[in-house]
């Protein structure tokens, strides 16, 4: 869970992450879900820090995580 917390940190200095999450699903499952303007975004931030941060932690403190990309077909912006 530290290396998610600081992850923040780092996803601070990206000017392309729209929202950045770094949620618990249950005691010894953490997940990332983030959100980016464009494609380009969301390969810029695959190939970062956070990215770069994970994998010099896989079989460390967790097993190789999973990358899904999605595509949000609907949403409700806060007003």
């Amino acid at each position: 869970m530290r290396v998610l917390q600081q992850g923040l940190g780092i996803v601070e200095q990206e000017p392309d992450i729209v929202r950045w999450f770094a949620v618990r699903f249950g005691p010894p499952s953490f997940g990332i879900d983030d959100a980016f303007p464009d494609d380009s975004g969301r390969h810029t931030h695959l190939s970062g820090e956070v990215a770069h941060a994970l994998e010099n932690n896989t079989g460390v403190l967790f097993p190789p995580p999973t990358i899904e990309p999605v595509d949000v077909v609907a949403e409700e912006l806060p007003v």
